[in-house]
């Protein structure tokens, strides 16, 4: 699934990645398994299938269930994660225990971050340099630089990771649109904290008062870091990051592949977007040589440029101050992180306590060393034969998916050649990556987080710059094995699913295979199903986006889609928010498409074969429950509505109701017309 968005760099500024994922096997600090199975004391069997699918198959859970009060939500996917987090921690105490420079340096960022007296002592003087040379900036050829030096390599477009960068753009090193062969840059809007445009641009009462906190939140941060009259310097940053977002695209808009395939050279900045000196920014982006560049929203890049010479310098100035120290703010004295985490944890998450240090200790780790610490991880807790079950069931969905491309009867014989190229050079990693990232050139000392953390981010962004022309490791993963989580990744044709996901109670060896191919299943369908969404159908087998389909393919495709985003519009989390379909299309396709293609693979598994009955339930009903109780969560509202507001997820019950576009699931549940989720025949929605 495409889960590391927008969101997750909220969660990051917190306390590290919220996943959602999916599969394993056993291991020995595995929790205890009472069932094996789909959980029947989680579902509310008071409550009719065919009228609310999700309270049917979650319901007793979320009547038992309180959110702790470190978090904004809590399910399946965050349980995993804590698993992880804890064995991740163990292995941290073991290096520090154990010899070699890996081992050690590993222990050594641990503990800095957990070093709270010695980042009390420090104060602020870790950041005074960086201060001093922001206010020593004169004139707005300084400022290009300056701009320039901060650019960071923080973003994923396709997969919204960090999508609108607080840096004035982002960048992104990913196989190229039309040379997939070789590595290439992407710059992306940028220059905005909130989570989204419509944060800054919104009327709702909702936003008004996000923006009211937000504002003193930016005073509150500058008069922490020893700057004076902070709340109209507050003023004028968060005016600025208004105009800013006014100039940025929607989410939605984001997601046509094709708008965002504007090849830049480096001569074409200055008369495409005036007002930023581009050779000083370049200069000090360290990006002088680079000839071109994939400008994803041209019409920002204009924007934000022109702002650059109409808005006065001292306001840019204490933009750049205000944004440096709240992407550092984590590991500076307790004031600023607890200041930091008001906002950002309480505020926009509503979660009412941090997550204890240890726990963000580990996410440091993760960021900065996560192939050193996967490695082991990989090791301890994924077993090559867990690797060749999981690998088996990838194949059998494969084969499914095959079956029903072939089967379209609106689809030509051409596009589906092209389709079938798509499945035969798919790429899926299971586990943990075949290529390590080194380390070596990486500092880290034991008693400078700060340090350690500044010195982290740059060799994140050398290392990403010395790619750019190479040729493209296909191969290559974009998750750690300890990360719980999925990832479909459109440019290099590849599915990564982390060792971390591959456990109960998605995957369950002594489970039905019903149980397994709801829960893990429609979720590996999901991921396959990404190459063929509304961005992945925009991409060939090789990567390059090229227009494979045939005129009448396409509008079946899109006429299609466009009904899934109508279905999904419909929907409200409270009465003042709705949906948008669109946003959310690629997410929902997948998971019309994934649970399909898994229910086709478990009828397969049976050879004609009855399915076992489980405390009474058919195998179908148990793969439906199983793909219902894969998404049962509690989210508190503030996270609630941002996630709305910026994910291309819609939140878990309507994730669940994707089942009402299933004939399937009207035969095992007996869902009759009138019950609330019934769909006609002709209304549900059908695409691969």
């Amino acid at each position: 699934m495409r889960l590391t968005r927008k969101s997750l760099n909220f969660v990051l500024k917190l306390v590290g990645i919220f996943a959602f994922g999916f599969l394993t096997a056993y291991s020995q600090d595995a929790p205890k398994q009472d069932t094996h199975g789909i959980a029947v004391a989680n579902m509310d069997r008071s409550v009719k299938p065919g009228d609310n699918f999700y309270l049917y198959c979650d319901g007793d859970w979320i009547k038992r269930t309180e959110i702790p009060p470190d978090r904004s939500r809590i399910g399946v996917f965050t349980t995993l994660a804590d698993l992880s987090d804890k064995r991740t921690a163990a292995l941290i105490e073991e290096a520090a225990k154990s010899a070699g420079p890996r081992a050690s340096k590993i222990a050594d960022l641990y503990n800095s971050y957990m070093d709270e007296a010695g980042i009390e002592a420090k104060g602020l003087a870790p950041i005074q340099s960086h201060l001093k040379a922001i206010a020593a900036i004169s004139n707005k050829k300084e400022l290009a630089a300056a701009l320039g030096e901060s650019l960071r390599a923080d973003v994923d477009a396709l997969n919204n990771t960090n999508f609108h960068t607080s840096h004035l753009f982002g960048l992104w090193v990913a196989p190229g649109f039309n040379d997939s062969d070789h590595y290439a840059a992407y710059l992306i809007q940028g220059g905005v904290q909130l989570p989204d445009r419509d944060y800054y641009l919104s009327n709702s009462e909702h936003m008004r008062e996000i923006r009211t906190k937000y504002q003193a939140h930016v005073s509150a941060m500058l008069k922490l870091a020893g700057f004076t009259d902070t709340d109209a310097r507050a003023e004028r940053i968060v005016a600025l990051e208004h105009a800013i977002a006014e100039k940025h695209l929607s989410l939605e808009a984001n997601d046509d592949i094709h708008k965002a395939n504007n090849t830049w050279k480096q001569s074409d900045f200055a008369a495409n977007a005036p007002g930023l000196d581009w050779a000083e920014y370049f200069r000090g982006a360290g990006l002088s040589k680079q000839a071109s560049f994939t400008v994803w929203q041209p019409t920002a890049f204009a924007g934000e440029s022109a702002l650059v010479a109409s808005t006065p310098l001292d306001t840019w100035k204490d933009w750049l101050a205000y944004h440096f120290i709240e992407e550092y703010g984590g590991v500076l004295p307790k004031a600023l992180a607890d200041e930091r985490f008001a906002f950002f944890g309480k505020v926009l998450q509503g979660a009412p306590e941090q997550r204890p240090r240890w726990q963000r200790g580990v996410v440091t780790v993760n960021r900065y060393l996560g192939d050193d610490v996967g490695q082991i991880y990989a090791q301890r807790y994924f077993s090559p034969e867990a690797k060749a079950q999981a690998q088996a069931m990838v194949a059998n969905i494969i084969a499914a998916f095959r079956k029903r491309i072939d089967a379209l009867s609106w689809m030509a014989a051409s596009t589906k050649a092209e389709a079938q190229a798509k499945l035969d050079t798919l790429y899926v990693g299971i586990g943990y990556p075949e290529t390590w990232i080194d380390y070596s050139a990486y500092e880290v000392k034991s008693d400078d987080i700060f340090g350690n953390v500044w010195r982290g981010n740059l060799f994140q962004y050398h290392r990403q710059l010395a790619r750019l022309g190479a040729p493209v490791d296909r191969k290559e993963w974009s998750m750690t094995p300890q990360t719980v989580n999925a990832v479909n990744l459109p440019l290099q044709n590849a599915l990564n699913f982390p060792a971390a996901i591959l456990q109960p109670p998605f995957f369950d060896p002594l489970a039905p295979a019903a149980a397994n191919y709801g829960a893990i299943g429609s979720v590996i369908g999901h991921e396959i199903s990404h190459t063929f969404d509304s961005e992945g159908a925009a991409f060939d087998s090789k990567g390059r986006v090229r227009n494979w389909w045939t005129p009448a393919d396409l509008e079946h495709f899109e006429a299609a889609t466009t009904k899934l985003a109508a279905q999904y519009d419909t929907y409200k989390p409270f009465p003042d928010l709705s949906l948008n379909g669109k946003q959310t299309l690629a997410e929902n396709i997948a998971d019309v498409a994934g649970i399909s293609a898994s229910y086709d693979g478990y009828r397969a598994s049976l050879a004609g074969k009855t399915a076992p009955v489980q405390d009474g339930f058919s195998g179908d009903q148990q793969f439906f429950i199983a793909f219902g109780q894969d998404y049962g969560s509690k989210t508190r509202e503030a996270a609630m509505r941002q996630q709305v507001a910026v994910d291309s997820h819609s939140p878990s019950e309507f994730r669940a109701d994707t089942v009402r576009n299933i004939d399937a699931w009207y035969a095992a549940f007996d869902v009759k017309p009138g019950e609330t989720l019934y769909l006609a025949p002709a209304d549900r929605v059908r695409i691969w």
